[in-house]
């Protein structure tokens, strides 16, 4: 049986990235992450990912690339990260975050990311600086 597959995003906006903390489950309240979630079946990880930012954060985004790679969580979890665009709405941390920060180039590593964020956090800090995300 293949893994479920988790999405988060590095959602861009005016030249920044968004940070969520995690408020549950206990053992990763206070650490920061890539908002997302699980894929449902039949969704693509674009439309996962653009739904849960949706239920998460109440906004709408635009999947722009994959970075590449994927990273293990609890068994029989993979990680896989988008970078994606911020279309409309404010985030606001609807369920499982109880704060967003927005870091600007050079901030990536201000909060305390969760270990299997952080490949994935760096390459999106990277193509911040690099203004991949225009």
């Amino acid at each position: 049986m293949s893994d479920r597959v988790v999405v988060a995003g590095a959602v861009y906006d005016r030249g920044r990235l968004l940070a969520a903390r995690r408020s549950a489950p206990p053992e990763l309240a206070g650490r920061w992450e890539l908002p997302g979630g699980k894929v449902e079946p039949g969704e693509s990880g674009e439309q996962a990912l653009v739904r849960e930012l949706r239920e998460e954060l109440g906004v709408e985004t635009e999947p722009l690339e994959r970075i590449p790679g994927e990273w293990p969580l609890k068994p029989g979890y993979v990680l896989r990260v988008w970078t994606a665009r911020l279309v409309s709405g404010v985030p606001a941390p609807l369920q499982d975050h109880d704060e967003l920060r927005w870091l600007g180039p050079g901030e990536g590593d201000t909060v305390d990311w969760l270990e299997q964020d952080r490949p994935a956090v760096a390459e999106a800090v990277r193509r911040l600086a690099d203004g991949a995300h225009r």
